[in-house]
């Protein structure tokens, strides 16, 4: 399989207990299984915690399991772009723009194209600008 990009929506319904055993969360674990590597742009770090917060303040995790939901995100074998911002800013800036994204999930976008990579996603706008954009997708 080819390098997959992990956005935060993929990645929360994977790790969230009410979302993790949907349809498209089995289908993402496999591809996780079977992909070559896993992207991800710097932010998505600060993007997981605070999704995993905002989940705790919502009351859809404890305290604890958000602990633990963090840790595992500390494990999983991810490679974090470390591609140089002046170099990408363009681009990003450029697909936001033309996709009406944010600056945000242009970065996955941009870092998709750039990787060659499979974007998995559960956020609509951003799978159609990657559709628009010849990438391939998974929900």
């Amino acid at each position: 399989m080819k390098p997959l990009v992990l956005d935060g929506s993929a990645a929360l319904g994977l790790l969230l207990p009410d979302e993790s055993h949907a349809p498209g969360a089995r289908k993402l674990r496999a591809a996780l299984d079977s992909a070559t590597h896993l992207h991800v742009p710097a932010h998505w770090w600060v993007e997981m915690t605070n999704g995993i917060l905002m989940a705790e303040r919502r009351k859809r995790l404890t305290q604890a399991l958000g602990m633990e939901v963090l840790a595992l995100l500390s494990a999983l074998n991810v490679t974090t772009d470390d591609g140089p911002a002046e170099r990408s800013l363009p681009a990003t800036a450029a697909l936001a723009r033309q996709h009406g994204l944010t600056a945000y999930d242009a970065s996955y976008l941009e870092l998709a194209i750039r990787r060659g990579a499979i974007l998995a996603s559960q956020d609509g706008d951003l799978l159609k600008a990657a559709q628009a954009c010849g990438v391939e997708v998974l929900r």
